[in-house]
């Protein structure tokens, strides 16, 4: 157990800018791996099944990714809570929590799971799938559907294990994931020609063992700081209310993405056609590549300044803004110069069909115009998590999908034809920054004035 209890020590002891490193790197990685697995998806996708099949993965994975992110958004809340409940030395609280988190994250997920079996065509069409795309959609929902609840828990489960500032476990956990599903895909795919129905049994097969991989570490492993007994299943009324109003800005932003999926493909569909939904769906892969690091960052700030928000470490978390931030800037500079200097050989990496690369290569320019800068926007949403404000957080969450892109998506392209879709994001990602700047700074400072002053109250649930 002493092992355990100095993964938590650190987040208050360490040096800032190795503890940053210490928590990010590895979560950095893990979503590299990650990466990694979505690229060589694609790529067996896209040569071994079609181009179409490649329209169908992006039809689907909004709709298994809203439902899977319910366990991704309460980890978060989970997250939160348990980093400042640790910092306060409140260890029966934190394990309450994770109780409840569990309990929360089994009963939505396996719920709206049930919802998205029972009307699949209306999901499928409603979130664009027509054409030659709805047959290779339905094949791959059907199948991987299933997997959305056990990684729902997963996630939920790994939000918690980096809140205990157990980074490399957590890694770990994306490592064993992504692998098995990389394995999965060639023997599926290639060996035995399954099609996109192998694909979908290896990401489901793949969210199984997962599970079970956590299920190992929380129960039998004696490395996690927290527990849970079946006295902690039962729900308590402050905590909920804590995990779902922290974890809502979470699961607006995967809702969020979710709705932009349904009106752009509706709108690639209207203003373009079934190609330029294939290009939107290796599109959201190559954004993920250039956010993964970013992603990273902000799985490692989060513990970082939950725990020394609840310790009340003034020092420590102004260096753990400070450092965030200018490494996110750094971060965004390097990924805009891949993207916006080589965005052919990018494209080119999924798929071999001329269409895609000739068209997703100039708007892949487009869309990486203000890459510097959205680290700043992913940050300032995060902070309002890590300290337990659900309002600002939710919004900060919200600005560019909803606030800024959902109307440029709906006005552009009446006035600009199919361009205007692809230029609506960098427009949305400017505005959204300048805005989280604008809103974070006052609040910012005026926590660092409480904290001075002293608040008895500090790590309790906040009411948002």
């Amino acid at each position: 157990m002493a092992k355990v209890q100095s993964h938590t020590d650190e987040l208050g002891s360490l040096k800032i800018s190795k503890l940053l490193t210490k928590l990010s790197i590895p979560a950095t990685i893990g979503m590299m791996v990650i990466v990694f697995y979505n690229v060589v998806d694609t790529i067996f996708v896209a040569r071994y099944v079609g181009t179409m099949a490649i329209g169908g993965l992006a039809i689907v994975m909004p709709i298994t990714m809203l439902i899977s992110a319910v366990g991704m958004a309460l980890g978060v809340g989970g997250s939160s809570l348990i980093s400042r409940f640790l910092g306060a030395g409140r260890v029966d609280d934190a394990n309450t929590v994770f109780g409840n988190l569990l309990m929360l994250t089994l009963t939505l997920s396996v719920g709206f799971t049930a919802i998205g079996y029972i009307f699949p065509d209306y999901l499928l069409q409603l979130f664009g799938a027509k054409g030659e795309i709805l047959p290779f959609a339905k094949k791959y929902y059907m199948i991987v559907l299933a997997g959305t609840p056990f990684i729902g828990m997963s996630m939920a489960a790994n939000n918690i294990i980096r809140s205990e500032g157990n980074a490399r476990m957590s890694m770990m956990l994306m490592l064993v994931s992504s692998m098995i599903n990389l394995i999965l895909d060639y023997v599926l795919i290639i060996t035995f020609d399954y099609g996109i129905e192998g694909a979908a049994w290896a990401t489901f097969i793949s969210q199984v063992l997962t599970f079970v991989f956590v299920v190992y570490y929380f129960v039998f492993s004696g490395k996690s700081s927290v527990s849970v007994k079946m006295h902690n299943l039962k729900l308590e009324v402050e905590f909920v209310k804590e995990l779902l109003g922290i974890g809502s800005s979470s699961f607006a932003r995967q809702g969020a993405t979710s709705i932009l999926a349904i009106i752009i493909n509706h709108s690639l569909m209207a203003f373009g056609n079934e190609v330029d939904v294939a290009i939107y769906g290796v599109m959201n892969r190559i954004q993920f590549m250039a956010i993964f690091p970013l992603i990273g960052l902000v799985q490692g700030f989060l513990p970082v300044l939950g725990y020394n928000y609840g310790a009340k470490n003034i020092d420590r978390i102004k260096e753990t803004m400070k450092l965030s931030f200018i490494t996110s800037v750094v971060i965004g500079i390097v990924s805009w110069v891949v993207m916006f200097g080589f965005p052919d050989a990018v494209f080119s990496i999924f798929t071999d069909d001329i269409r895609l690369i000739e068209n997703g290569g100039k708007y892949l320019r487009i869309l990486a115009v203000f890459l510097p800068v959205i680290g700043i926007q992913m940050l300032g949403a995060s902070y309002f998590q890590a300290v337990g404000e659900a309002k600002p957080a939710l919004l900060l969450t919200l600005a560019r999908q909803i606030i800024f892109l959902l109307p440029l998506i709906f006005i552009l392209p009446n006035f600009l034809g199919l361009i205007g879709i692809w230029i609506a994001f960098p427009i949305a990602d400017a505005l959204s920054t300048v805005y989280t700047v604008f809103y974070l700074k006052p609040r910012y400072s005026r926590m660092l004035r409480t904290l001075e002053v002293g608040n008895p109250d500090f790590a309790k649930p906040s009411q948002g």
